[in-house]
This record gives C-alpha cells, sequence and structure tokens, in this order.
C-alpha cells in the first residue's frame, strides 16, 4: 500500500508578516518565496492583494514557482454580488491558480462581527467560492473560528465548510484562529467532522500557538484525517504565532508513523537546507536565531553535560534524535566550566588538535576555562576563542605579530553637508617579523557613514600584518554582541565578535574586561589569529 499524500501550505508571507514588528518588502517577499519553493511547499500564500502596496506589488510581478502560488481574501459582503465586490475582485484580479478566502464558521461571530443572518452567511460562502472556481481557479475556504464555533454550535460550524465544499471547494482548513484548542480537541473534532460527510483529502488545519501545542494541534488533525497542514517559516504569526513548519517538515519525514504513512513535496535532499532556510529568514528580519529552536536551533544538537558528551563519542544516537545533517545542522560540544575531558577531547579533535586520553595538558586546559569563566568569559559560543586558549596551552600557538600599542578616538563633528556626524579614528602599532609597523584607520565605510570604534580598529589592524594582511583581504565582522556580566562598580564587559570569509567559513570569539574597546579588541586579535591559522598560519609555530 502506497504511502498518502500530504499537502503544506505556507503563509509566511501574510500570517507570518501580521507578527509584531514585522514587515517585509516586496524584494524579501520574493526572496523568501523562492526559498520556500526550493524547500518543495505544495502552496506559497503571498498575502492578500489591494490589503498593502507591499502585497499588491508582489503579486504584480509574482515569481516563477513549482509551488501553487495563492492570494488571500475574504469571502464577498452581504447585499452584493461577488462579482461586484471590489475586495474580491482585487483578490481575483491577482491572477494566481488558487484562492484562499477566509469566511466566519463561528455563529457568534456572524450575528455579532458580521451584523448579517446565519443563513446570509452561508450564501457569501457559497458565492465566493462558486466565482473563483467558475473562473477557473482552485477554491481554499479558512474557516476562521471553526473550532470554537464547533464547540458552540456544530451544526452551523458544519453548514459552513458544507456550503464552501458544495460550491467547489479544493479545500476546507478548519482554523483554530485564537489558538486555544488543544490537541486531544483537535483529533476529536476532525474525526467529527469527516464521519459527518466532509472528506479527509478535502481538510486542512491552521493552528496558532497560544498554548504552544500549535505543531501538536496540527499533528493530532493529521492523525484524524486532514491531509492539508497550513503554517508559516520559523512559527511567525500574530500573537504567539502559527504551526512552525521548520518543525513539522522534518517531524513528518523522519518520524513515524508519518515518515512510513506519508509522502510531501519536500525530499531528503531538500531537508538538509531547512537550517539555512531558517536561519535566512532570520537574517532577513534582523533577529538573532533561536538558539533552542527544535531541529535547526544552534543548541538543538549541543551536548554541555561531559555524560552526554562522553556517550556522544561512542554512539551519537544515545543522546540525539535524529543525525544533525539530515537538517542541514551540527553537531556541537560546547565548552564550559560544566565540561569534562569527553568533551574537551571531543572539541579538540574537532579542531584538529590530537590529544591522548590522560594527557596532563586536558587538566590544565579545563582549570583554565573555570578560571576564565570566573573572570567573565563564555567559551559556549565562542569556539573560536577556546581553541586559541587550548593550543596555548599546548604550545601550539603560532606567535603571528605582536600588538605594542593602540588608540582609539571618537569625534562629533559637521560634515559638509553642515550635518553632526560621529567619526572613530584608530591607530594599530603591532611588531610583524621583527619590525613594527604603524596603521591609521577612520570608521567611516564606502558611503560616509560611521561604523563605530571596533570597525575602525579592525580595519587598521589587518591594514598592515606584513605577509598576512593578504589572508585577511576576505574577512569580515557580521556580528556584534556585547553583555554586562557584573553590576555596580565591578561591572564587566563580555563582547562576543562573529567574523565570516569568502570560503564559507564562520566563528565566533570572546573579550572580557572593564573598558568596552578593551573587551572588543581581544575578541578581534582571537578573531584574526584563528582566521591565519585556518588559513595555513599554523606552521608559523
Amino acid at each position: 500500500m502506497g504511502r498518502e499524500r500530504l499537502y503544506l501550505y505556507d503563509t509566511t508571507l501574510r500570517d507570518g508578516q501580521q507578527t509584531q514588528g514585522v514587515q517585509f518588502s516586496t524584494a524579501e517577499k520574493r526572496q523568501i518565496a523562492q526559498a520556500l519553493d526550493n524547500l518543495g511547499i505544495d502552496y506559497i500564500e503571498g498575502g492578500w492583494p489591494g490589503a498593502n502596496p507591499t502585497d499588491s506589488a508582489f503579486f504584480d510581478e509574482a515569481p516563477r514557482l513549482q509551488a501553487t502560488l495563492a492570494a488571500f481574501g475574504m469571502t464577498k459582503r452581504a447585499g452584493r454580488s461577488a462579482a461586484n465586490d471590489e475586495v474580491l475582485a482585487a483578490v481575483m484580479n491577482a491572477g494566481t491558480p488558487a484562492v484562499c478566502l477566509v469566511g466566519k464558521s463561528h455563529d457568534y461571530h456572524v450575528t455579532q462581527a458580521l451584523g448579517i443572518s446565519l443563513e446570509e452567511n452561508l450564501d457569501n460562502i457559497r458565492a465566493s467560492v462558486a466565482h473563483i472556481v467558475a473562473q477557473g481557479r482552485e477554491a481554499l475556504f479558512d474557516a476562521e473560528h471553526f473550532f470554537d464555533g464547533y464547540k458552540d454550535n456544530p451544526a452551523y460550524a458544519l453548514d459552513a465548510c458544507r456550503a464552501a465544499l458544495e460550491a467547489g471547494a479544493r479545500w476546507i482548513v478548519l482554523c483554530d484562529t485564537n489558538g486555544g484548542a488543544l490537541p486531544s480537541e483537535v483529533h476529536r473534532i476532525v474525526g467529527e467532522v469527516i464521519a459527518k460527510g466532509i472528506p479527509g483529502e478535502k481538510l486542512g488545519i491552521h493552528t496558532h500557538n497560544d498554548t504552544e501545542n500549535a505543531v501538536a494541534c496540527s499533528l493530532a488533525a493529521v492523525d484524524a484525517g486532514a491531509r492539508q497542514i497550513q503554517g508559516t517559516l520559523n512559527g511567525l504569526g500574530e500573537r504567539c504565532g502559527n504551526a512552525n513548519l521548520t518543525s513539522l517538515i522534518p517531524t513528518l519525514l523522519l518520524k513515524e508513523p508519518y515518515a512510513s504513512a506519508f509522502e510531501i513535496g519536500v525530499s531528503r535532499e531538500a531537508l538538509a537546507g531547512l537550517t539555512r532556510t531558517s536561519r535566512m529568514l532570520d537574517d532577513i528580519l534582523n533577529r538573532v536565531p533561536m538558539r533552542q529552536a527544535a531541529y535547526v536551533g544552534a543548541s538543538a544538537f549541543a551536548h554541555k553535560a561531559g555524560l552526554h558528551a562522553s556517550a556522544i563519542l561512542k554512539d551519537p544516537s544515545t543522546y540525539e534524535h535524529i543525525e544533525p545533517s539530515a537538517v542541514g545542522n551540527a553537531r556541537v560540544i560546547p565548552m564550559s566550566n560544566q565540561a569534562g575531558q569527553s568533551n574537551l577531547r571531543k572539541r579538540l579533535t574537532d579542531a584538529g588538535l590530537a590529544v591522548e586520553r590522560g594527557d596532563p595538558a586536558l587538566a590544565r586546559i579545563l582549570e583554565r576555562i573555570k578560571q576564565r569563566e570566573a573572570q567573565g568569559y563564555s567559551y559556549d559560543t565562542a569556539q573560536a576563542s577556546f581553541e586559541l586558549l587550548a593550543r596555548a596551552e599546548l604550545d601550539q600557538l603560532p606567535d603571528f605579530f605582536e600588538v605594542k600599542r593602540y588608540k582609539v578616538t571618537v569625534e562629533r563633528r559637521k560634515n559638509k553637508y553642515n550635518q553632526m556626524i560621529s567619526l572613530s579614528e584608530a591607530v594599530v602599532v603591532v611588531k610583524v617579523d621583527g619590525e613594527k609597523r604603524l596603521s591609521v584607520s577612520e570608521s567611516l565605510d564606502e558611503v560616509g557613514s560611521d561604523r563605530g570604534p571596533v570597525n575602525a580598529l579592525a580595519k587598521a589592524l589587518s591594514k598592515d600584518l606584513g605577509r598576512y594582511s593578504a589572508q585577511l583581504a576576505d574577512m569580515r565582522l557580521v556580528d556584534f554582541k556585547v553583555r554586562i556580566t557584573q553590576g555596580g562598580t565591578e561591572a564587566v564587559t563580555r563582547v562576543i565578535i562573529d567574523s565570516e570569509d569568502s570560503q564559507g567559513h564562520r566563528w565566533s570569539t570572546v573579550g572580557v574586561s572593564a573598558n568596552i574597546i578593551d573587551a572588543s579588541f581581544e575578541a578581534l586579535l582571537d578573531a584574526i589569529r584563528w582566521k591565519l591559522i585556518h588559513d595555513g598560519g599554523a606552521d608559523a609555530v
């Protein structure tokens, strides 16, 4: 017996955009749509044409997709025909192969929010869906507030769904609009809907995460017979968000009984790009990715406890439910003052440093880590700084150059347009191959914007390092995080710098000081030294 087809419908570009603080540009919507298409999503909802200029512009020049592109709107208003409703017309004019209309299925909302009779609402649903179908489009009906409506008046909630189905809708999507339904309720109600004559192969589920159950409710609906899931990348959405497709997709592909029972549009090969797609969305939103996110988070396969790391070395399945590479993620053995020698040896091996079990250097490295973390350092994320610390204890840290002194000044002044601007200037003196070199750099970028004192330091430091300068030409700072680790007069600043290069390497370093510039410079020095080592400079030892 073959697997059943289960369809995925993404609403990141519409429902996801209702997240507080989220507003996609038209170009960003196209970028996200293409990424979703590359994954293998079946339906991509582009937005609500006519609701805002961005959505309208997206549909005016819609990207070419393998997925079915859908426009979203609402059923026609009472007192006019579907053909003469300008809101519905704007949705139809988008020219998409599929149209998803939201309509009321809760009797209370019909009489109170719309102020019309229950029968008028059913007529609106029928006429709107029939209008879509008559124009050769695939029709989807989002039954708004369905689960609340079903609990209050099951007969009417079902009547609303039947009205859309009888008018030709391909999908009837049961929406938990308020996000309050629990998995057991969803399973029971979806089962009852199917038993009362609405086929499961025409049923979809749309859940919200207000009880942290959106993914569980979606799976419960599938268990009961629904065959379409609506959701968003990274769980974006109004209030607490929508069902997270980033969690649902790997669960459906990799976990039983779903992996054997269903076929979805996402292949195992495409699944390996899931982490990259998730982080792409965070980059667009200028958000730090959630480290604890299931499957794709940076900590999803991080093993901090020494006992865990010891078992992982023998068999990764002891503490991992899937192979991290299946979703494009990676295993991490972070270093911290909770670490044991198993963690340490694994991390050293990953860095290309072979140290035998029982080597006295292991105890020295662990003790050094504990001392420095007591001072405010953190090596959980700053893996590159950990490697340099270990190399120093192992006497394997190359002596590339010596910083003799540095100075940073910050000035406020007027530019040629009589505008007040900030300008930082850095002076760095280094000793390379026995020769002192002085470099000066400003913080202005190529368009005249101030990038701050740390940027000026980075430019000055890498400007003239003799034979090493060429190796640093493709290095750039991509993130800069500051945290105050103590309060009051003993406050200590911790700086984490993320760097990357043209070879796709990305690494993190840490610096700690009461002075933010000193902390930044320490992290910057570590970033440059790590880059030089991994570009072949380790032979300078």
